[in-house]
């Protein structure tokens, strides 16, 4: 088996120790390329590479970042369609970064050292699935993505964060993108086939749960999505601070089933579109991709293969 090992040397808890050790543990089962990326968009550029080369796996050590990018360079050849992904390289994850939500939705542990011993495992014994990701605006996504505040607050930590990225910076930048919006609150209407349009001043679009964490804690707000589903949707009409306060409680609960007046929650969707009035803050997997008025988010069944964790079977 031919491998890439995709290593983001910036991402909050890798070291060149743990690559050192992570490459040698790889490099006893497969024949091994080690790539460190130097720069935004490198991890992307190394994954198609590989796909195109017909390289049989790639390991993505960092956070979830640098597998979006991975993920989004497997796939840049499919165009969107289903059936073009059945040929690319499988994807593996060592988890190296702080939130790490795409890993723990595998059911990797946040240890680099654990998760490489089961990344072997998993290897040895062969173990791998198809999961379905996420599609919006030519972006792939593994876990989430979103239109309003969330975006707001992801472009406001990424002017800040590093090494130092933690829960209490998204907190403070959630509180300062309540309050100043960077681009306003414009309304944005939500169409879902079969339905009537929908106005509404924040969505949340989640592939899998929980959403994202908080430290050790998970948010829930589309509680039955999975990677096997489709898509879901968390969108808000509302954002007065009962409103929030009400929400924020329900996502941050063990058996959270979101509820309320103020929102608009639907699971299992193949198609969200939403329109803007105005340009919003868009991301995918907690990156800021940009500015938006319009953005088709489309759930894409069977992939992508990865290495699952051996407490998957």
């Amino acid at each position: 088996m031919r491998a890439i090992l995709v290593v983001n040397p910036q991402a909050t808890s890798t070291t060149a120790g743990g690559r050192d050790v992570l490459a040698h543990a790889l490099a006893s089962d497969v024949k091994l390329d080690v790539v460190e990326t130097d720069y935004r968009g490198h991890a992307m550029a190394v994954a198609r590479a590989a796909a195109r080369d017909g390289i049989d796996l790639v390991v993505a050590h960092g956070g979830d970042g640098t597998v979006n990018e991975v993920v989004n360079g497997l796939l840049a050849d499919c165009d969107g369609r289903p059936g073009g992904a059945g040929s690319v390289p499988m994807l593996g994850v060592v988890p190296g970064g702080s939130a790490n939500v795409f890993a723990r939705a595998l059911g990797l542990p946040a240890d680099p050292v654990e998760a490489t011993h089961l990344l072997l495992t998993a290897l040895e014994q062969n173990l791998h699935r198809r999961i379905g990701l996420g599609l919006a605006d030519r972006h792939w996504f593994t876990f989430n993505a979103g239109l309003g505040w969330d975006a707001d607050v992801v472009g406001r930590v990424a002017k800040r964060r590093g090494k130092q990225t933690s829960p209490s910076l998204y907190m403070r930048a959630a509180v300062r993108s309540y309050f100043r919006p960077p681009h306003g609150r414009p309304t944005l209407t939500v169409r879902i086939q079969g339905e009537e349009p929908a106005e509404v001043l924040t969505a949340f679009v989640s592939n899998t749960d929980p959403w994202t964490y908080l430290g050790g804690r998970p948010v829930h707000l589309n509680a039955g999505c999975s990677f096997e589903t489709g898509l879901g949707l968390f969108a808000l009409s509302g954002l007065r601070l009962p409103t929030v306060f009400t929400h924020v409680r329900q996502a941050l609960l063990t058996d959270s089933d979101q509820r309320g007046r103020r929102l608009l929650r639907r699971d299992d969707l193949p198609l969200i579109r939403i329109d803007a009035a105005q340009p919003v803050n868009f991301q995918v997997d907690g990156d800021l991709v940009g500015q938006r008025t319009r953005v088709e988010f489309q759930s894409v069944p069977d992939a992508l293969t990865v290495i699952a964790s051996p407490n998957d079977h």
